[in-house]
């Protein structure tokens, strides 16, 4: 969500957050080398007795917020062009995030109208794992009515590396193809790292456009479904 959907009007705010969403991560799986666990496994993990974790740093941080959210992010710009577009093809969209629903990101879909866009929404509460990890595309995909099936086509459109790490992990565990896009520099460079191709980088939404007019003429995209996560 946050430089894809939303992007902060201070960006120094989302690179320091960026960085400790990183290094909880690298710590954890330090954690798990030293104490010999497997955190990497299953691919995707339930609360344990239905408890969720506490998430203390991303509710300190929350806490520490003073402002409203229409002070502190803004709609990227040509975001609800490509919305209402993939929303008028029938496609069918979630959006998935690193950060708290609850006293954020909920506030965030609701007060820029963003809410009726996306068919599921996962948050870092409602999930154990966060990106890298797949669990949140998994997640996000065992909500949608009808699950995809072989004949889908997914298109997971992410900022950071982590975002296409994610997208690549979880296309173990799919029947369809998953095809992540990188959005702005971040992304780009993994996605060249994995030699995926710089067809898939896009450096703002108007990029995309075109695209996605040719996509729909084409045949309807030879009968393929899209689901689209952001």
């Amino acid at each position: 969500m946050d430089g894809t959907t939303v992007r902060h009007i201070n960006p120094w705010l989302l690179h320091v957050l960026e960085r400790l969403d990183d290094i909880s991560h690298k710590l954890a799986a330090l954690f798990s080398r030293i104490f010999n666990r497997r955190i990497e496994s299953p691919s995707l993990v339930e609360f344990h007795d239905g408890k969720r974790k506490k998430l203390l740093v991303h509710r300190a941080m929350h806490k520490f917020r003073r402002k409203p959210v229409e002070e502190i992010v803004e709609p990227c710009p040509g975001i609800y062009d490509i919305l209402d577009f993939l929303k008028q093809n029938s496609v069918r969209m979630g959006i998935i995030s690193n950060g708290l629903g609850k006293g954020y990101g909920h506030d965030v879909l609701k007060k820029f109208g963003l809410e009726s866009y996306y068919e599921v929404k996962i948050f870092r509460e409602d999930i154990n794992r966060a990106k890298p990890w797949p669990d949140p595309i998994l997640k996000a995909l065992e909500e949608v009515t009808p699950k995809p099936t072989k004949d889908d086509v997914i298109w997971y459109i992410g900022d950071r590396h982590k975002d296409i790490k994610a997208a690549l992990a979880a296309e173990f565990y799919l029947p369809c193809d998953i095809q992540p896009i990188a959005y702005t520099l971040n992304a780009a460079i993994a996605v060249l790292e994995h030699n995926i191709g710089p067809d898939h980088i896009i450096m703002g939404w108007p990029d995309l456009e075109p695209t996605l007019h040719s996509l729909f003429k084409d045949e309807e995209n030879h009968g393929q479904k899209v689901t689209k996560l952001f």
